[in-house]
């Protein structure tokens, strides 16, 4: 693992914890229904190949589980899981994209399946709704030529209250509620919250909700859940089961300020369809070349390997007796010409004989004296290998020993299976990123926007248009974003992933990876395994992956999150790696979709165990928590969608084990703050929702370039203070430190100077706030704090001299 690098001063990075095995389980599809209680399968050993087929489309389909156990071993199947997992009351509903053979072969595994989401069908309807968008736009603009002449938390024992949030979406009103019960890892009661009114009211007068628990990889970590409200509460109260009380004040989650960011004549709202990789990259290029002074096309080192395959065909339909061939040449380069006949001569006696003519290759199969064809796929394989090995390479299916007699076929042509148009290059394609500052030399903090790692995501490569658009296009008359663009070195990635991009939008609509078949002529690597191929990108970065024990990614060449064979092994991975070690960047946005979800790290962990991969400071996490809330109340503008404190922190907290995940390296290996959007709740959604979801989620990644600007001009040093109360031993007190913003705070007990060696305060648990030190009374407690920007409160030299900390003799409360 690489050390951090140097940004936040008082990081300080964690080991990595001992690999440990994953579990294993497989699926069971059920057609169309309505979603029923899961049964408690037994999880059983996943085969190596789920079994899509090449022709086979996917759809999206509900997965009802009974818990995390049961989520964790569908994880580690490789089986391809949407971005979405809601906890109910009965258990989990996460999203599968499967086709129908791998129904067939996952039926005897147990889990239970609910209701189909999303179909090929639904897909199609999305090209076919771009294309006559596009058409009408065009229609409209020739049209206007023609007219124009122009061609508060109660001190408990056993349960605390973590938060407590009210918030609308849309015409909605929603209490959300988080709390953790000291019995919560043996015991599964529910807990019962109360909630008042309004101000004034009675807590138990405005009704009751239960909230369950959420355990994870058999840990548990809090009871949460969220109820519809008619009113909104001013507090809430939870009575544990062994009498215990918390109470707590209830706050509003993503309040909307009265006073609106963007000012008189913002302009916004360019993007009218879906695009392609290729037209991403044409309207960024487009985009540079009309404003030279604040923005310029930069090509990463890293070519992908290509919209390109060699054409394949598998002969017969028994395994024993098929016969598989690939071209030497791409398709697109005469591959796609060579056509296979396996002729049967009509004769007895005759031998096995090769004839290659141009393109066309006939294979005259042996008889015997009866005239019955008896050439083995061996055989066969090994004729047309000697004979016809300049056009073509044959291969017994997929290990087979081809002891099976080949059935005769009619001239089968070899295909790549490709039918985007030739406007789509078939060469290594080069990956763009539009970089955007008036000063674009490094020397201003800078901020990454990077989509389309997953292929089928057509919308988050909207929301960078969107934004780089606005950016530019409101420069000249906007303050607001000429401060951002004046001061700020911005990088934005439209799709990382162009093969797949491409792929998932005139081949295959569901596809998730990229193009690069790791697949063997042994495993999957025939013509039927095409759309099985390729490298999850966001598991193939080089911290807490696979290759380090981490759960959430397969070894498996056709899983759905195969992490590839080895770390960065992808280009399109090590673009990101490029992009993320410009020495200047600091903030970083990965936007997916889809679930609404708003992510940061850890996004991994090991299991048994759920060793999570190092948790960021309680300073860092309360900076994570800050911006977000900054970010997601400006998505919230649009059309008031919150996305839900359910959905926000970091990804293995609300989502699940994604090992090798690019925002995870971002963190560890180079100290960038990055967060992950999840836009939206489908991957191809109507156009009228996705122009919706690309306004919302463009204010969003507009308010984290405020946010970076912001931190940059972050002067302010931070305050912090020391809280006393009585401890249940005697002549002991507990102690917990409070800062004026998310800052660090280092102290120390033994009367020494404290220094950035010194303990550092932290969390009491996930998703809690700091934690309570109980001290003998008397102790002397000295301290300092500092924020992420490198403001030392009341501007002590940490590293140097002088005695300007904070300092405190504990005192017994009065009582």
């Amino acid at each position: 693992m690489s050390e951090a690098r140097a940004g936040s001063r008082w990081r300080r990075r964690l080991p990595v914890s001992t690999a440990l095995a994953a579990v294993s389980a497989v699926l069971l599809l059920v057609g169309p229904a309505a979603a029923v209680v899961p049964q408690a399968a037994a999880p059983v050993a996943a085969p190596a190949d789920l079994g899509r087929l090449a022709d086979e489309q996917a759809s999206v389909v509900e997965v009802v589980l009974a818990g995390t156990a049961e989520l964790d071993a569908l994880v580690a199947t490789g089986v391809d899981l949407d971005h979405h997992v809601s906890h109910t009351g009965d258990g989990i509903v996460v999203h599968a994209v499967v086709t129908g053979n791998e129904v067939a072969t996952l039926t005897r595994a147990g889990f239970t399946f609910g209701r189909v989401l999303h179909t090929s069908a639904d897909a199609q309807d999305r090209v076919a709704e771009r294309e006559a968008t596009i058409a009408a736009h065009v229609a409209d603009n020739q049209e206007f030529a023609a007219a124009t002449g122009f061609s508060a938390q109660s001190t408990i024992s056993d349960v605390k209250i973590i938060r407590a949030d009210y918030y609308t979406s849309g015409d909605t009103e929603v209490l959300s509620v988080e709390a953790k019960w000291a019995q919560g890892q043996a015991e599964s009661t529910p807990l019962t919250v109360e909630r008042d009114s309004g101000p004034g009211t009675e807590i138990g007068s405005g009704g009751t909700q239960t909230i369950s628990r959420f355990v994870d990889a058999g840990v548990y970590l809090y009871h949460r859940g969220a109820a519809q409200v008619s009113t909104r509460p001013a507090y809430v109260r939870i009575t544990s089961p062994s009498g215990d009380v918390a109470v707590a004040k209830v706050e509003q989650w993503l309040p909307i300020p009265p006073t609106n960011p963007e000012g008189p004549g913002y302009m916004k709202d360019f993007v009218a369809s879906y695009l392609t990789p290729t037209e991403l990259y044409d309207r960024i290029k487009a985009l540079a070349a009309q404003y030279p002074r604040l923005a310029e096309i930069v090509e990463l080192p890293h070519r992908t390997n290509g919209y390109r395959r060699q054409a394949q065909a598998v002969l017969g339909t028994v395994d024993a007796s098929r016969v598989a061939v690939d071209s030497l040449a791409w398709g697109h380069q005469g591959g796609n010409d060579i056509s296979v006949e396996l002729a049967d001569p009509g004769a007895a006696d005759a031998p096995l004989a090769v004839t290659v003519t141009g393109s066309q290759v006939r294979v005259d199969l042996a008889t015997d004296g009866s005239g019955t064809v008896t050439s083995t796929a061996a055989q066969v394989v090994a004729a047309l290998n000697a004979q016809a090995g300049t056009l073509l390479t044959a291969y017994t299916y997929r290990g087979s020993p081809g002891a099976g007699v080949v059935a005769p076929a009619a001239p089968t042509a070899l295909s790549d299976g490709l039918s985007a148009p030739a406007a789509v290059s078939r060469d290594p394609h080069p990956v763009y990123a539009i970089r955007i500052g008036k000063h674009r030399d490094g020397s201003r903090l800078g901020v990454l926007a990077y989509a389309q790692e997953h292929a089928r995501e057509w919308v988050p490569p909207l929301v960078t248009i969107e934004t780089a658009e606005r950016l530019l296009r409101n420069y000249a008359h906007d303050r607001k974003t000429r401060e951002l663009v004046d001061n700020l070195d911005i990088w934005i990635a439209p799709s990382i992933n162009p093969d797949g991009g491409h792929y998932s939008f005139y081949d295959f609509n569901s596809q998730r990876k990229n193009m690069t078949n790791h697949c063997t002529s042994e495993t999957s690597g025939d013509f039927l395994g095409r759309n099985s191929w390729g490298v999850d990108n966001n598991r193939n970065y080089t911290e807490y992956s696979m290759f380090d024990g981490y759960s959430g990614a397969s070894a498996s060449c056709t899983s759905g999150t195969y992490a590839g064979p080895s770390e960065l092994s992808e280009p399109e991975s090590r673009n990101v790696d490029w992009l993320a070690a410009r020495p200047n960047i600091r903030f970083s946005m990965n936007l997916h979709s889809s679930g609404n979800y708003f992510m940061w790290s850890p996004g991994s962990y090991a299991t048994p165990g759920r060793i999570s991969a190092p948790r960021p400071t309680l300073a860092e996490e309360s900076l994570f928590w800050g911006a977000s809330s900054r970010i997601l109340t400006a998505i919230k503008r649009h059309r008031n969608l919150a996305v839900t404190p359910a959905r926000t922190g970091p990804i293995a907290d609300v989502l699940y084990s994604a090992a090798g995940n690019s925002g995870d390296m971002l963190w560890y290996r180079y100290g960038i703050y990055a967060w992950n959007f999840e836009v939206g709740t489908s991957f191809q959604p109507t156009w009228s929702e996705a122009h919706a979801e690309t306004m919302e989620f463009a204010n969003g990644l507009v308010e984290l370039l405020r946010v970076a600007r912001d931190f940059d001009t972050d002067k302010k040093k931070p305050t912090s203070s020391l809280s006393v109360t009585a401890s249940a031993t005697p002549g002991m007190v507990d102690v917990t430190f409070s800062t004026s913003e998310p800052a660090a705070v280092f102290y120390t007990l033994d009367r020494t100077r404290p220094t950035y060696d010194s303990t550092l305060y932290g969390s009491a648990g996930i998703r809690e706030g700091g934690e309570t030190l109980t001290v003998p009374v008397g102790t002397t407690v000295h301290w300092f704090s500092v924020d992420a920007a490198g403001n030392v409160e009341k501007n002590y030299k940490p590293d140097g001299r002088g005695n300007n900390y904070n300092k405190e003799k504990l005192k017994a409360p009065k009582r």
